[in-house]
């Protein structure tokens, strides 16, 4: 899957990720599957792009947010 970026923001790569996951205090879940790239607005919102090639955003204000990284990756890029 190609990455293209025309929107002048800035695009880490989070590729050493196998699985993102966002709690709101409500309990609800968001659940990225091997997230590749994820740009943080200064509002808190993050922007995220996956291997699938579904782009998704998740608004400021969850509770609790935690990954998994693949095996021999590093568990903080950033």
């Amino acid at each position: 899957m190609t990455f293209t970026n025309e929107s002048n923001l800035k695009f880490e790569d989070i590729s050493s990720e196998a699985i993102r996951t966002y709690e709101w205090p409500n309990g609800a879940k968001v659940i990225i599957n091997e997230p590749l790239y994820l740009n943080v607005s200064k509002s808190g919102g993050h922007r995220l792009f996956d291997t699938s090639g579904t782009s998704h955003y998740i608004p400021s204000g969850w509770n609790h947010l935690f990954w998994t990284v693949k095996d021999g990756k590093p568990n903080f890029v950033k």
